[in-house]
């Protein structure tokens, strides 16, 4: 039996990961997001470093940090529409290098959260979409030189 998910492509409306090339090196992106993030006066909760977690445990791996951050006013708004939304939030931006040397920030798609938590209010989604602008524009912002 196969199982596909379709809607993978990150560019088109109504995907679960949305994906953006960055002009920056892995660290001036990750600087360069976390920046952005302090200056529209949302939170930064955390950053995790895979790669060097991975070093700890003695394997290679390109680097690839996660940078967790958001708006506890949004999300408890979210929280209180479907408590499992705490699942999804804070929010995240990965920021990946691949092998070529090409810097990513992916994210998921926040109308993709709507069906994973069954959100049907029209306030919740209105968030729901102002945060798919917010991650939008602060991946295409941080990928910029």
């Amino acid at each position: 039996m196969a199982f596909l998910l379709s809607g993978c492509n990150g560019q088109k409306k109504g995907t679960f990961l949305e994906e953006y090339s960055s002009q920056n090196s892995h660290q001036e992106t990750v600087a360069k997001l976390k920046k952005l993030i302090k200056d529209k006066e949302l939170i930064l909760f955390e950053t995790i470093n895979h790669q060097a977690n991975a070093k700890k445990v003695k394997m290679n791996l390109k680097p690839e940090t996660v940078v967790v951050f958001g708006n506890p006013k949004m999300g408890t708004v979210l929280m209180n529409c479907n408590p499992s939304m705490g699942l999804d939030l804070p929010l995240r931006i990965l920021i990946s290098t691949n092998y070529e040397g090409i810097t990513s920030l992916t994210f998921t798609n926040p109308e993709y959260w709507s069906l994973k938590h069954n959100i049907k209010n029209k306030n919740c989604l209105a968030i729901l979409n102002k945060a798919k602008i917010a991650l939008t524009n602060l991946a295409q912002e941080a990928g910029k030189k």
